[in-house]
């Protein structure tokens, strides 16, 4: 059995990792959550821990966010670079491809964003390459979601 997959309605050894991991980052972030240095640390850790492309394109989103929306603060979220609003909502994260095995990485938006289009819109972009048309998408989406 994939030690991944969950089959027999008990956590597998990935899940229970999964969930020990996040426990550490509550704490974390609890701390963080007073300190924008810390949150800060918390998320260029999260970069500078991932290899190859998801590192470069997580470094990218990392600078273009904060230039597009200063006032969040980064921090983890499930171990992956997010931005929180001053309520600690996560606005948008960066998801490595490595972390699900996927082809491409992800830049995701939670209900804190205010993408609203009408009655659907995307929130999450998968990500395989940033060239100066995706920085200008990531800039205007980011933008967006805090306006």
């Amino acid at each position: 059995m994939n030690t991944e997959e969950n089959t027999t309605g008990t956590f597998s050894d990935f899940e229970k990792e999964a969930m020990r991991n996040r426990a550490k980052e509550l704490k974390a972030e609890a701390k963080a959550s007073k300190n924008k240095e810390e949150g800060e640390k918390m998320a260029t850790d999260a970069i500078n821990g991932m290899t190859g492309d998801d590192k470069v394109l997580a470094q990218k989103v990392h600078e273009l966010v904060k230039k597009a929306a200063p006032d969040l603060m980064a921090k983890t979220w499930y171990g992956m670079p997010a931005y929180a609003d001053k309520e600690g909502k996560v606005v948008c994260f960066f998801q490595p491809g490595d972390k699900f095995k996927a082809r491409y990485s992800t830049l995701g938006f939670n209900d804190a964003a205010k993408l609203d289009e009408g009655n659907m819109w995307a929130t999450s972009y998968g990500l395989l390459k940033i060239t100066a048309t995706e920085e200008e998408m990531i800039t205007k989406l980011v933008k967006k979601a805090v306006a």
